[in-house]
């Protein structure tokens, strides 16, 4: 039987173009780059790619496609069209529609904006033996808004979305230290332990993504979140743009070592 880690980059995005796999990332096809993805028109382009270069922690750039340009390097053969499990639709900064395929909204003037996810790193995680609750229950990991302002950038301004996993006390020096070799996808966490520090006042209620239970024995470990600049994207009231839904990434060739 095909196994969620068995399945190529090629394999899932072929899935996904079908129409046959809708559900989150997370877990699949171990070892490679996964993005989040902003499709903005080219008139908002440039601010956007300076509030990803001001916050590169929430925002860290893995490929940024010419306006109209819809196959990626990062995924030869691809289509973000059609490759993502799911995307959202909106308009003046309301969620209008989430989709999975953009293909009738695709226009000539549409820059894709490709940004690393920390689902990227899962997998050397898992590989240490840290166990990750979202991934053994198949859910999507919980994202919460922060009280954490990101740098402005034009019209682009907000603060930064998180995603949280809960780390056993005596693994989480190991998890700070693996996940900081991954600067292109989040790298190490922004916070630790106190969710009310960082303005989430509960935890079984996440913002995006599906709420897991911390134990006794655990920390709340939180990550910058690519889902920020779609938050950001939303608060901008942009006329028109298009994100990927929360989880449903768009899984890449690129290998993370």
């Amino acid at each position: 039987m095909t196994t969620s880690q068995s399945l190529s980059p090629k394999e899932l995005r072929t899935l996904c173009r079908s129409g046959t796999f809708t559900g989150p990332t997370s877990g699949f096809a171990r070892g490679h780059v996964q993005t989040n993805m902003m499709v903005l028109p080219r008139e908002f382009a440039f601010d956007f790619l300076l509030f990803c270069q001001r916050n590169p922690k929430p925002c860290p750039l893995v490929e940024v496609l010419e306006p109209g340009q819809f196959e990626p390097r990062c995924a030869p053969g691809g289509d973000i069209r059609t490759d993502l499990p799911g995307y959202r639709i909106f308009e003046n900064g309301e969620l209008k529609q989430e989709v999975t395929d953009i293909s009738a909204y695709w226009r000539n003037d549409l820059v894709t904006f490709l940004i690393g996810c920390s689902f990227s790193f899962e997998s050397a995680l898992i590989n240490a033996g840290i166990q990750l609750r979202h991934v053994q229950r198949h859910v999507n990991v919980a994202m919460y808004r922060t009280n954490i302002p990101c740098l402005p950038a034009g019209r682009f301004q907000g603060n930064l979305v998180v995603s949280m996993r809960p780390i056993k006390s005596r693994d989480v020096a190991r998890a700070v230290e693996i996940s900081g070799r991954f600067p292109q996808v989040h790298g190490a966490p922004v916070h630790i332990g106190h969710p009310e520090a960082i303005g989430i006042s509960d935890l079984s209620k996440p913002d995006f993504g599906d709420a897991v239970e911390v134990l006794d024995d655990e920390l709340p470990v939180f990550w910058a979140c690519g889902v920020t600049p779609q938050y950001v994207a939303e608060l901008s009231r942009i006329p028109f743009c298009i994100s990927h839904s929360p989880g449903k990434m768009l899984v890449t060739d690129f290998m993370n070592e």
